[in-house]
């Protein structure tokens, strides 16, 4: 199995350097937002970090391919870079610590590109997770000095802490009814919001959560880092993975039963149709 340890190295360098760009302008008071086509904010620090990681990788590493929220994917090839440059960015604009830089390296495999290394770097909170492949997951100040991290081992709904984003999404996908359901069979329910729940499932401080609508670089590194704590991290149709546009992420005891709150349903086959008789 390989090791990915220089990769897992220089995920760790663009996260520093992604750091620098974001922390020199978080609070600004001339900070410049615009808003994208898809009524998304997105601030001149987006753009710098993902820049300033760009560049690093087209010296480390030309011949991967990159794909990133703000510029789009560039390259092609087995190994893919996704980047997140600020997850959480109308926190970041309002001044609410509660975002993060989100690098992953993905490799091609029979079931498409799969999570291989993930760093999600949270500087204003002076939080930073990792993993690789095969060698667990970590938390701490760098590589030298960290704890490993595991999933809860609470296997009852009475007692799981369960966190969300908000409840306009579930609301928009129909499944407000079943999400409050969920919510009335937990211990707690808190909405901390974008990577953090992630990485909370993967620290076993909560046991499951779950996104209605999410892009590939919202889940690429939160994947790995969860699946390397011991936790299952799927799609809401049970996909393994960051492929179904949306996440359900738990210690894995619980999985099952989140997904049958707010799973979605296989869709029965549709019925042959009779042939059509002629007009006579």
């Amino acid at each position: 199995m390989p090791d990915y340890h220089d990769d897992l190295r220089l995920a760790h360098v663009l996260a520093d350097a992604a750091d620098a760009a974001t922390m020199d302008r978080f609070k600004a008071l001339d900070l410049k937002v615009e808003t994208k086509p898809d009524m998304t904010p997105v601030s001149e620090a987006d753009k710098a970090a993902e820049e300033v990681i760009r560049g690093h990788l087209h010296r480390a590493r030309p011949r991967d391919a990159i794909l990133g929220e703000e510029f789009g994917l560039e390259g092609t090839g087995p190994r893919r870079w996704v980047v997140d440059p600020i997850d959480g960015t109308k926190n970041y604009v309002r001044g609410v610590p509660v975002w993060a830089t989100l690098i992953s390296l993905m490799e091609a495999g029979e079931n498409g590109f799969q999570p291989v290394v993930g760093v999600v770097s949270a500087p204003a909170l002076n939080r930073r997770w990792w993993a690789a492949k095969g060698h667990g997951a970590f938390t701490g100040r760098s590589l030298t000095s960290a704890t490993r991290l595991k999933v809860s081992n609470v296997s009852k709904l009475a007692d799981a802490s369960f966190s969300y984003s908000s409840l306009s999404g579930w609301e928009e996908r129909g499944r407000l009814d079943d999400f409050l359901d969920l919510t009335r069979e937990c211990w707690r329910t808190r909405a901390y919001g974008d990577f953090w729940p992630y990485m909370m499932v993967a620290e076993g401080s909560v046991d499951f959560c779950a996104e209605p609508e999410l892009s590939m670089w919202d889940m690429a590194a939160n994947v790995i880092v969860v699946q390397e704590a011991g936790g299952v991290f799927t799609g809401l149709d049970g996909r393994p993975g960051p492929h179904s546009g949306n996440a359900a992420a738990s210690n894995g005891l619980l999985h099952e039963e989140l997904l049958g709150y707010l799973g979605d349903a296989p869709q029965a086959p549709e019925a042959p149709r009779a042939p059509e008789r002629p007009q006579s």
